[in-house]
């Protein structure tokens, strides 16, 4: 019998052997540093003996949140993403802040201000690098119960998130949406894939605190290191 979540819950991991190379970085230089996010180059040691290239996009880290009602409905946005120049349908969601700021704190927030929701019960659903081989970002997706409405804050009428629409999808149809196509964001279909593995007993929660190890902390510390 392998390692178990809980009573009935099996992690089914393979074994890895340990690592054979240490990919040290030889030199880091930085391309650009802007508000949201930082770009450098990294020269990589390479098993071979030789280095190679890497270009980094360095995030400052999000959460994500899949707010399900108690009639199975989560809690959708339908908004514009100007790098692909077309609305998607995603799950609330909203960057962390400041170095050390607490991720369920930020959930909490981005909850109430973009779906004008609070919710009682919170749990870790999962972690999702976005995307590895070219950037640092990772997304802690948490599930939210117990919803209640709290209301959304006014928006400039200059503010992208102004021309959002919220729904309320049943979890069947969200779940036939990525298989269609319809939901492509990386972290809404992971998280939506997710809600139903829990749902049916596939898999379950951890808790809001569980360890965080792919969490971005080099741009935090620009920031931090930057600020007057």
């Amino acid at each position: 019998m392998g390692d178990r979540v809980g009573d009935d819950v099996p992690v089914a991991a393979p074994r890895t052997s340990p690592p054979h190379h240490d990919f040290r970085t030889v030199s880091s230089t930085d391309v650009h540093v802007g508000r949201i996010v930082a770009v450098r180059r990294d020269d990589v040691l390479m098993p071979g003996g030789g280095t190679g290239v890497r270009e980094i996009v360095e995030h400052r880290g999000a959460v994500a949140i899949a707010a399900l009602d108690a009639d199975d409905r989560l809690m959708m946005i339908y908004q514009y993403r100007h790098p692909v120049g077309r609305r998607l349908w995603e799950i609330p969601a909203g960057l962390l802040d400041h170095a050390g700021e607490d991720p369920l704190q930020t959930a909490r927030r981005e909850l109430a201000e973009e779906v004008g929701l609070a919710a009682a019960d919170w749990s870790l659903l999962i972690d999702v690098v976005s995307s590895p081989g070219a950037s640092d970002e990772s997304i802690r997706v948490y599930l939210a119960r117990g919803l209640s409405d709290v209301g959304r804050p006014d928006l400039d009428a200059d503010d992208e998130e102004a021309d959002l629409e919220l729904h309320r999808v049943a979890l069947p149809d969200a779940v036939a949406m990525v298989f269609d196509g319809t939901v492509v964001d990386s972290s809404t279909v992971a998280a939506v894939l997710a809600v139903q593995a829990v749902r049916t007993g596939v898999a379950r929660e951890r808790p809001v605190d569980a360890a965080w190890p792919d969490r971005p902390t080099r741009f935090a510390a620009r920031r931090t290191r930057d600020a007057p």
